[in-house]
């Protein structure tokens, strides 16, 4: 059918696919009708229209992000591809361009692509380094409060562990953090105070009421093992607010009987990890001229066993650290589900890009249950071989019951930002 030629609501939607975990049924897909009526998902009523079977979501949450970065490519491309170019290549272009124009205009055309591929919740890391801080915050502030209604915005700051203090700048940034209502967030990697610099940073957010988000273990290096660090401090410190773990790479590298141990732990603290595989496929293993082993994608399955809330997220676009994507959650489901082998595994994977993200951020639970928001995705595709098989270019995004307009901007608009370099 052409979906473009939908009915306004009051509409019945009938003949959807839906996974099954949303209507805590065990089956992986189920054959629904749904009836949307004013911004609203009603019990029945409104005109009848049959789908055909086409695979209707909630809208996403997209808990790992960096939008300041977003899109700066063609003027800071990665000279080779690797972690360390990408570190220097971002370091060197923060410092001459990131104004407060050139985030403001690169990380709302970020919001405008994820917004028209139907996500409605974004955490975003900011780069932090002063004096970064105290640009990028208010403009974070400010799109958060252009965006209310259309993307619920959250931001973790970020800075590299060795830069943790209690008095100096960081913790300058952790007021900020707080006077925002963000979320404390920091790079861990293996130094000799690391334990120590932990438990600093637990009490910066502890004392001003604020959750964790961490980068761990972005690497392929088996021996580095912040990840456990940050669970067992974690404990040790009775730390009770959330706290995020993204990448942990390292665990596919480690030794399996230390890497289950670890997550144990992991468990045991009540961690939430994202995994970002998209990203870490692009970096990890990469070596000129050899052909990568490690796919760097973190213990999903493992992890799923254990009762560990496991999302998956877009990470970086368009910027050395990843020179692709563009924040639509389709692609990563899509991307995921090959590199993680979900598929032939249990039916309630669709939860890590839906409602795992949305409880690890605070946002409200994605539900399709009369009374919640007609914030929805809809796909023609009518199973999950046919929903993966292509990029749902033509699929619906209905916000408070309306099909939005699904154009993204062209990336010519910021070709003005990138003479500037």
């Amino acid at each position: 059918m052409d979906f473009t030629t939908l009915p306004r609501v009051p509409v019945r939607l009938e003949n959807v696919t839906v996974p099954g975990w949303l209507l805590d049924r065990s089956d992986d897909l189920v054959r629904i009708s749904i009836s949307l009526d004013g911004d609203r998902i009603v019990a029945e009523g409104g005109t009848p229209v049959d789908m055909g079977g086409a695979m209707l979501l909630p809208t996403f949450t997209d808990m790992h992000t960096h939008l300041d970065k977003g899109h700066i490519w063609d003027r800071a491309p990665n000279p080779d591809g690797s972690f360390q170019g990408a570190l220097e290549t971002v370091g060197t272009d923060r410092a001459a361009n990131w104004s407060a124009d050139d985030i403001r205009t690169r990380m709302a055309f970020g919001l405008r692509c994820a917004f028209a591929y139907g996500t409605s919740g974004i955490r975003t890391h900011l780069d932090s380094i002063p004096p970064q801080d105290d640009i990028s915050w208010p403009i974070f502030a400010e799109l958060r409060t252009d965006w209310a209604g259309r993307i619920d915005l959250q931001a973790a700051c970020l800075i590299g562990v060795d830069r943790m203090d209690l008095s100096g700048a960081f913790a300058h940034t952790a007021d900020l953090v707080a006077e925002h209502k963000g979320t404390l967030g920091m790079v861990t990697y293996p130094i000799a105070d690391l334990r120590d610099r932990l438990r600093g940073f637990f009490q910066l957010a502890a004392d001003r009421g604020l959750s964790a988000d961490f980068h761990a273990d972005e690497t392929m290096d088996p021996q580095a093992e912040t990840l456990r660090a940050i669970a067992e401090v974690a404990i040790e410190e009775r730390f009770d607010a959330p706290i995020v773990v993204g990448h942990c790479c390292s665990l596919s590298t480690q030794d399996e009987a230390r890497a289950m141990d670890t997550l144990d732990l992991v468990a045991k603290a009540g961690l939430h990890i994202v995994s970002l595989p998209m990203c870490n496929l692009y970096l990890q293993d990469r070596q000129s001229g050899r052909t990568p082993r490690g796919r760097g994608i973190t213990l999903v399955h493992e992890m799923k066993a254990r009762g560990i809330n496991v999302s998956f997220a877009s990470d970086n676009t368009r910027d050395p650290f990843y020179a692709y994507g563009d924040l639509d959650m389709i692609e990563v489901m899509r991307q995921a589900t090959r590199i993680g082998h979900l598929d032939h595994s249990d039916a309630d994977w669709s939860r890590a890009f839906l409602s795992n993200p949305a409880a690890a951020c605070g946002f409200a639970p994605p539900s399709l249950d009369p009374g919640a928001p007609a914030d929805l995705v809809i796909c023609k595709a009518r199973s999950w071989t046919e929903l993966f098989a292509r990029p749902q270019s033509d699929r619906v995004v209905l916000r408070a019951g309306q099909q939005i307009d699904r154009s993204v901007p062209d990336y010519s608009e910021l070709d003005h930002l990138m003479r500037t370099a």
